[in-house]
């Protein structure tokens, strides 16, 4: 059967409208749909900012013909810095410290011209404390107060007191202040090692002359090292954090935000001088036994293991078949030392101090520093492919330096000995410019080379010695031997070698 198409033109313009209609319609339908939905964008506002709404949500807003988005925040979700910074900064102190040159000595060519006496110049330097006791003592770092001839402390509110040097140690740079004072405010100590990266942080000092200054960061790393200066024996195990320190904030606070000390500010990582992003801090864990041992003792009791290590990578761990790369490799035990003796070998494994898991050197100085010498410590190592505990009773290093006292009452420990700068009444009796004299000699290396109590150094190296400070810097640059050149009150020149 033939079909046959019976419409006509009219057909297909009825098409054509019936089209037109429909995407008319579309077309209103859309419009009415973007109405509505523009409508509801501009006012539908779940929680406004600055409501009280315990959830967070969002909402739009028009303005100059763009559309933005807020956002709003329950503010119990966010730190407050405000009691931690109006607590902790009445503890923490300006130090002032003001250090003079040494006159230039008498020689032959005054004789003929004529001597006239020169003032010594003054250098006026200046840091931050903080005030951990009530009755006066003052944490700061070595490097603010070092050489110092006269240490000024001003408070919070503006009082002023002189200050005595208890004691310092330059392998953590901490110093111990006091103050004749009493109901000072004071600042606790908090646990640095219960610090977690990306935690809030406060820095407290007198960056710049700008006293009472504090700024906000957040922990950026632990157990953190510097570059070294010299040879010096150093102990770092930093708090790395972004908060602003710059020159002045040395010797200030680090409080976590319930205002609890953990750290004294230290260095900053600048190539300017200025802060560029980084600042360190001494944790808590390392302050609070230097201070304790400087109290207690007068100089600081450090303890050691005897090892020497590196940290472990991936090629390492394969080569000593860990499953991972954790711990650190000890390279060499030393002869005689704790680690000797409580059985731990060349090869081994260190993963853990008193439970604390161990993956770097400076987390070993950092938990081997908290103890004194004779104390027990539990180790954990990997050996043969199995864990194992060993029990290693620390010991102590005679050659550790620890300063006390300032000015003429100043002394030093060294090689078992105490020492002080001689009297100028010793000085004149026996024609001398200067000179250190020992005040006890115990048992140490410089009881073994035969020196005994009441000689006089006046050259170390051949190099000339006229007080603790000048002998503390040329023993620090030697390496290998000490040859010690001085004299007794009945005037008999004494030589000794003392090896280093």
């Amino acid at each position: 059967m033939e079909r046959h198409n019976v419409c006509n033109g009219q057909c297909r313009n009825l098409s054509v409208f019936i089209m037109r209609k429909t995407n008319f319609s579309a077309l209103v339908i859309t419009i009415a749909l973007s109405a509505v939905t523009a409508f509801l964008v501009t006012n539908w506002r779940v929680a406004p900012v600055g409501s009280n709404s315990t959830t967070s949500s969002n909402y739009f807003y028009e303005e100059s013909g763009k559309l933005y988005k807020e956002a709003s925040f329950n503010r119990a979700d966010f730190p407050d810095f405000t009691y931690a910074a109006e607590h902790a900064v009445k503890a923490v102190v300006h130090v002032k410290v003001v250090k003079r040159g040494k006159s230039a000595p008498y020689s032959i060519f005054d004789f003929f011209f004529g001597y006239e006496p020169q003032i010594p110049r003054e250098q006026v330097g200046a840091g931050s404390g903080v005030i951990i006791t009530n009755d006066g003592y003052i944490v700061t770092n070595n490097h603010v107060i070092e050489g110092a001839d006269q240490i000024e402390v001003t408070l919070e509110n503006n009082r002023t007191f002189k200050a005595t040097l208890v004691g310092s140690d330059p392998a953590t740079d901490v110093a111990l202040l006091k103050i004749e004072a009493e109901n000072l405010p004071i600042l606790k100590f908090g646990d640095s090692d219960a610090l977690k990266l990306g935690e809030w942080v406060l820095a407290i000092g007198n960056p710049l002359n700008l006293r009472s200054t504090v700024t906000a960061g957040i922990v950026s790393a632990k157990a953190r090292t510097i570059q070294p200066v010299g040879n010096k024996f150093r102990i770092e195990a930093f708090i790395q954090t972004d908060a602003a320190v710059n020159s002045g904030n040395s010797g200030g606070a680090l409080v976590n935000i319930a205002g609890e000390l953990v750290g004294i500010n230290t260095a900053i990582a600048s190539r300017t001088g200025d802060f560029s992003g980084y600042s360190f801090a001494v944790p808590t864990t390392i302050v609070k036994k230097i201070v304790s041992d400087i109290i207690d003792f007068g100089s600081v009791q450090r303890a050691f293991l005897g090892i020497s290590m590196r940290d472990i990578d991936d090629s390492l761990a394969r080569e000593t078949k860990l499953k991972e790369a954790k711990g650190v490799y000890i390279e060499e035990v030393i002869s005689g030392s704790a680690a000797e003796k409580g059985g731990v070998k060349r090869g081994d494994v260190l993963l853990a101090i008193d439970g604390t898991k161990i993956n770097s050197s400076p987390e070993v100085q950092e938990q081997v520093n908290k103890y004194r010498p004779g104390e027990k410590i539990e180790i954990d190592i990997y050996r043969g492919g199995k864990e194992r505990k060993l029990s290693v009773v620390l010991t102590g290093r005679e050659d550790q330096i620890a300063m006390s006292g300032s000015g003429d009452d100043a002394t030093l420990q060294l090689y078992g000995a105490q020492l002080k700068n001689s009297s100028e009444s010793t000085l004149k009796k026996l024609k001398l410019k200067g000179g250190v004299e020992l005040v006890s000699v115990n048992d140490g290396k410089f009881k073994d080379s035969g020196m005994r109590e009441g000689f006089i150094i006046t050259y170390v190296n051949q190099v000339p010695v006229m007080n603790i400070l000048e002998l503390q810097a040329v023993i620090s640059k030697s390496q290998r031997a000490l040859l010690i050149e001085g004299l007794y009150p009945n005037g008999k020149v004494a030589y000794y070698a003392v090896g280093i």
